[in-house]
C-alpha cells in the first residue's frame, strides 16, 4: 500500500510539474533544407506546432505575472492561452542541445547573425535559409515561439509568400483602464505619423479620437513639455488593418522635436504570460521525448537586444524556474542587452517593442535597478539587490550566463551599469556563474548601411558575430562539460578602460574627421507611483524623474579605438577608427544625439603624404603595414590570438582574414575625396 501511494504521489508530482502545458499540437512536419547534410548531425527537419497553456493564478510560480489574477479563467480557475512555435532539429534521434532563440519583434534573430542568413518570410525552409549552417553543423536543435503581441503587420510584397511572424495572443484584462504615453520623432517633415514603438503596436485610446488626449512637444528630453492645442491635431486610422494608429497635425510634425501623446487606454494584455509561455514550453520539452526524439541533453536560451533583455526580465521575476522549482534553461546568452533588461515586459500596459534612445522613449521602463549579477546598494532607493535574487531553483542553482555588449551599448543603452555601482564610481565583479564581454569598436549589429544619412559618418564594419559563434559553443561546453569559458573581458574603471564622456572627448584624437558626442544615454530613475513596485501598475504617467544612474563609456586609445574588453581582430590589426557612436546629421534633427544602433568608421590615410595633407594624427596604413602581405600577417596573428583566447573558432579564421583583407583592398583602391560608404562592402 505504501509503495502504491508513493507511486501515485510521484505521478502527481510529474503531472503538476507540467500542468502549465496542457497539450502540444503539431501542424507541420517537413524536411528543413532538403538534400543538405549538416556534418555529423546529418539532415534536419522543421516542426511547426501550437502549445496550449493553462496557468494557475494562485500558484507561487506565477505570482510575479502582472495582472494574471485579473485575466479570464476557465471552470478550473486557470488562465488559458496558446502560442505557435517552430522547431528545427536533426532527424536522427540523438541527444542534442535545445537552443531557444527569443524572437525579436516576431522575427527569428539568431540565424541571421550566427548563420549569416535570416530565413525568408521568417519561415526557415530552404538550404539558403540555413546560411552557412553553423548552428546545424554544431548539432543545436533550434526552438522559436511567439511571446509578444505588439508586432505591427507589414504590407505584402507582390510575388513573394507572406511573412510568418511569431505573434502572441495573450490573455486580456477586460474593463481595466489606465493612462499610457508614447514618445516619437520624425526625420523629415510629415503631416501624419505613427506614434507606436519601433515596428510595433501600442494601446489605442479607449475612446475614439479621445478629446481629452494630450499632445506635447519639446526640443530636449529634460525640457518642459509644451501642450499642442487639441483642436490642431486628431487621431487617424491605421495605414494597414490591425496596424498602429496615427496622428495628423496641422502644419505637420517637424524634425528636432520630441513629441509625446498621452491618453486613457483600456483592456491591457497580460504580457507577462508570454514569458511564462517560454518558461513552460522549455520545461515541457526539457523532460519529455517529443515526436520520436529523446528529451534534450541541455537547454540554452539566446536573445539579441530586446530579446536579450527579455531573458534578463525572466530571471528578475523568477520566471526562469518552473512550477516544480527547476531551472528551465541551464545557460543563457544575452547579446547586446545594454543595461540588462530588469524592467519592461511584465507590467500593466507593457509594450515590449519599446526601449529608450537618446531622442525618444525616455519614460519607458526598459531598465531599472538592480543591474548587476552580484548585490549592489542603491543610495537613492535604499535597496541592496542583484538581478539574480529570484533566479535560483529550489536547490539554489543558477543558470550560467553570458552578457555581451558592443561599444554602442555603452553609448546608447547604459551597458556600463551591469558591472558598476549605480553611481558609476566602482567596478562590481560579476557572479561566478556570469561572464561579461565587451566587443570593442563594434556597433549594435554588424554595419550594413551604404550611406551616411541620417548620420554624419559611415558605419562601423567590425564583425562581432564571429566571437558570438565561439561563445555560443563555449556556453554549451560550460553547461554540459563544466569547461570554463573565456574569462570576462569588458572595460573597467580600475584599469582606466572605462571613463566619463568628458574624459573620452578630451582623449579622442583631433583631426580624424568626426567629433565625439556631448553625452551618452543616461539611464533615468523613473517613479510611476506607489503601485508600480507592488503590482506593475503605473499611477504616474508620464513618470516622475529622479537623478539619473551614472553611465560610463570605453576609453579611447591614440587611434580613437576603444581600450579594454574583447580586442576584435579589427582593433588588433586596425584599418581605421571604429567607434560605438555616430552623430545624427543636422538635417534630420537632433544633431547633439547619437544613432540608436550605429557606430562609426574612419579609415586611416593610405600613405604618409595623404595623412600629412589631411592633418590626420593617426599613422597611415603605409606606416603600419609595409605591404599587403604584412597586413595579412598582422590579421592572422590577431586571429590566432583570438583562437587561443577562445573568442574565435578555427573554422572562422579564414573568414576573418578574407573580410579584413577585402576591406584593406577597398581602402587602398578608394579615392580619399570620395565621401561615400560603398567601399565598406564587397560588391
Amino acid at each position: 500500500m505504501k509503495r502504491r501511494l508513493a507511486l501515485l504521489a510521484a505521478a502527481a508530482a510529474v503531472a503538476s510539474a507540467h500542468a502549465a502545458v496542457e497539450r502540444i499540437q503539431v501542424v507541420e512536419r517537413v524536411p528543413f533544407a532538403p538534400g543538405v547534410s549538416f556534418g555529423e548531425y546529418g539532415a534536419y527537419e522543421k516542426i511547426r506546432g501550437i502549445a496550449y497553456y493553462a496557468l494557475d493564478p494562485k500558484a507561487a510560480a506565477n505570482a510575479s505575472i502582472v495582472d494574471l489574477k485579473h485575466a479570464p479563467r476557465d471552470k478550473k480557475g486557470r488562465v488559458l492561452f496558446s502560442s505557435e512555435f517552430v522547431l528545427l532539429r536533426p532527424t536522427a534521434a540523438t541527444l542534442t542541445t535545445l537552443l531557444y532563440d527569443v524572437n525579436n519583434r516576431g522575427n527569428i534573430a539568431i540565424m541571421g547573425q550566427v548563420n549569416g542568413r535570416s530565413p525568408a518570410q521568417n519561415d526557415p525552409t530552404t538550404a539558403a535559409d540555413a546560411g552557412d549552417g553553423f548552428l546545424m553543423r554544431h548539432g543545436f536543435s533550434l526552438l522559436f515561439s511567439a511571446w509578444t503581441w505588439d508586432v505591427a503587420p507589414t504590407a505584402p510584397v507582390a510575388g513573394t509568400p507572406p511573412s510568418r511572424p511569431l505573434v502572441f495572443a495573450p490573455p486580456v484584462t477586460k474593463g481595466v483602464k489606465g493612462r499610457v504615453q508614447n514618445e516619437f520623432t520624425v526625420n523629415a517633415p510629415a503631416d501624419i505619423v505613427t506614434y507606436a514603438g519601433m515596428r510595433g503596436l501600442t494601446y489605442e485610446p479607449a475612446k475614439a479620437n479621445d478629446p481629452h488626449a494630450v499632445l506635447t512637444q519639446r526640443a530636449r528630453p529634460d525640457d518642459a513639455r509644451r501642450v499642442i492645442a487639441r483642436s490642431a491635431w486628431s487621431f487617424v486610422a491605421p495605414e494597414l488593418a490591425g496596424g498602429p494608429g496615427r496622428i495628423k497635425l496641422e502644419g505637420g510634425f517637424q524634425p528636432d522635436t520630441i513629441y509625446e501623446v498621452s491618453y486613457v487606454a483600456k483592456d491591457p494584455y497580460v504580457t507577462g504570460a508570454g514569458l511564462a509561455g517560454i518558461r513552460d514550453l522549455l520545461s515541457y520539452l526539457r523532460d519529455h521525448p517529443f515526436e520520436g526524439a529523446p528529451a534534450p541533453r541541455n537547454v540554452l536560451m539566446f536573445g539579441i537586444s530586446q530579446s536579450g533583455r527579455l531573458i534578463g526580465r525572466m530571471m528578475h521575476d523568477g520566471l526562469n524556474v518552473d512550477e516544480s522549482g527547476k531551472l528551465v534553461f541551464n545557460g543563457a546568452y544575452l547579446q547586446v542587452p545594454g543595461a540588462g533588461g530588469s524592467a519592461g515586459f511584465n507590467s500593466r500596459f507593457a509594450q515590449p517593442t519599446r526601449h529608450p534612445s537618446m531622442m525618444e522613449e525616455h519614460d519607458y521602463p526598459a531598465d531599472a535597478f538592480p543591474f548587476t549579477s552580484t548585490p549592489t546598494h542603491d543610495p537613492a532607493s535604499g535597496r541592496t539587490a542583484s538581478t539574480l535574487d529570484k533566479a535560483r531553483d529550489k536547490q539554489g542553482n543558477l543558470p550560467k550566463l553570458i552578457y555581451a555588449n558592443t561599444s554602442t551599448e555603452f553609448w546608447n543603452r547604459g551597458a556600463s551599469l551591469i558591472a558598476t555601482t549605480p553611481d558609476g564610481e566602482r567596478d562590481v565583479a560579476p557572479a561566478d556563474n556570469v561572464r561579461i564581454y565587451g566587443f570593442m569598436g563594434a556597433q549594435h549589429y554588424v554595419g550594413r548601411s551604404k550611406t551616411r544619412a541620417p548620420f554624419t559618418a559611415c558605419v562601423s564594419t567590425s564583425d562581432h558575430y564571429l566571437p558570438m559563434r565561439a561563445l555560443i559553443v563555449a556556453l554549451d561546453d560550460w553547461t554540459t562539460q563544466g569547461k570554463q569559458p573565456p574569462a570576462s573581458a569588458y572595460p573597467q574603471l580600475a584599469d582606466g578602460t572605462l571613463t566619463t564622456v568628458a574624459d573620452y572627448r578630451a582623449i579622442f584624437p583631433k583631426g580624424v574627421g568626426i567629433t565625439p558626442p556631448e553625452q551618452n544615454l543616461r539611464e533615468p530613475r523613473l517613479n510611476f507611483g506607489p503601485r508600480w513596485a507592488m503590482d506593475g501598475t503605473a499611477d504616474q504617467v508620464p513618470p516622475k524623474h529622479g537623478d539619473d544612474f551614472e553611465t560610463r563609456v570605453p576609453t579611447p586609445d591614440a587611434d580613437g579605438n576603444d581600450k579594454g574588453g574583447v580586442r576584435l581582430v579589427e582593433l588588433q590589426a586596425p584599418l581605421g577608427t571604429h567607434t560605438g557612436w555616430n552623430l545624427r546629421d543636422p538635417g534630420t534633427g537632433f544633431a547633439w544625439a547619437t544613432s540608436r544602433f550605429d557606430g562609426s568608421f574612419v579609415p586611416f590615410a593610405r600613405t604618409e603624404a595623404e595623412r600629412v595633407a589631411a592633418g590626420d594624427p593617426r599613422p597611415s596604413l603605409e606606416a603600419r603595414y609595409a605591404t599587403r602581405d604584412a597586413y595579412a600577417a598582422a590579421v592572422r596573428a590577431a586571429a590566432d590570438k583570438q583562437v587561443a583566447a577562445g573568442l574565435l573558432l578555427v573554422e572562422d579564421v579564414e573568414r576573418t582574414l578574407r573580410e579584413n583583407l577585402g576591406l584593406y583592398d577597398r581602402i587602398i583602391a578608394r579615392n580619399p575625396a570620395d565621401q561615400g560608404c560603398d567601399y565598406l562592402f564587397a560588391k
